[in-house]
């Protein structure tokens, strides 16, 4: 991933909050045919460890753990907040007119070998992990032993699990670092004003960078 400097995102606890709050990422490997591309939430298991792992399921159809290239890499991309930023947004506009429009956006990349864990209690207990933390703040969270076991049970034969420990990673933070204090602050004004979850997501992440904070996830 092109990522010049101001961009980068290199605090592990900022990468790991984005993946958590964002878990579907595409997965990118490369099998018999060739470059696959895959929609799965992935589970960042906790912990500080020098290893740090990723852990998912797909159908046992999908061909991807059968058909992933031994020993290769696969890419697991965690698709944070993104809004598309107007030129008109900038107060720079009436100044000089030399304003263009953009995208901002929050990414991680993380790469690792794909390990395949075709083991159903492996399974269930990832299906637990993942479930507790997209449950957590609820009301009434749900829990995997709330349905029946002979039911849960039968579906998760139904799949394969997978691991990827993470032999990289990296964020890309693309929040109006490269404009003046002025046009970010009228960018944050106007993305408050979209009353929407990615253009209010996106105004914070703009606003701490203001505040020349440590970017953390709203």
């Amino acid at each position: 991933m092109y990522c010049p400097d101001p961009f980068a995102e290199t605090h592990p606890e900022i990468l790991r909050a984005l993946i958590q709050r964002y878990p579907l990422a595409t997965l990118v490997s490369v099998g018999v045919n060739g470059l696959e591309a895959n929609h799965i939430p992935l589970y960042l298991v906790p912990g500080e460890g020098p290893q740090l792992v990723l852990q998912g399921h797909v159908a046992r159809a999908n061909p991807l753990w059968r058909e992933v290239l031994s020993n290769s890499e696969v890419l697991a991309i965690f698709q944070g907040p993104q809004h598309y930023i107007s030129p008109s947004w900038y107060a720079t506009k009436a100044e000089t007119g030399k304003v263009v429009p953009t995208w901002n956006y929050a990414v991680v990349h993380a790469h690792g070998p794909l390990h395949v864990r075709d083991d159903p209690a492996w399974v269930r207990q990832q299906m637990v992990a993942l479930t507790a933390q997209q449950e957590n703040g609820f009301t009434m969270p749900w829990q995997v032993d709330d349905a029946p076991r002979d039911f849960t049970e039968r579906l998760i034969q139904q799949v394969v699990g997978i691991e990827i420990p993470i032999s990289r990673w990296m964020g890309k933070w693309k929040v109006s670092q490269n404009q003046p204090v002025g046009n970010r602050d009228s960018v944050v004004a106007h993305l408050e004003q979209q009353k929407q979850p990615d253009s209010e997501a996106m105004a914070e992440y703009v606003l701490v960078g203001l505040k020349g904070g440590k970017r953390d996830h709203p």
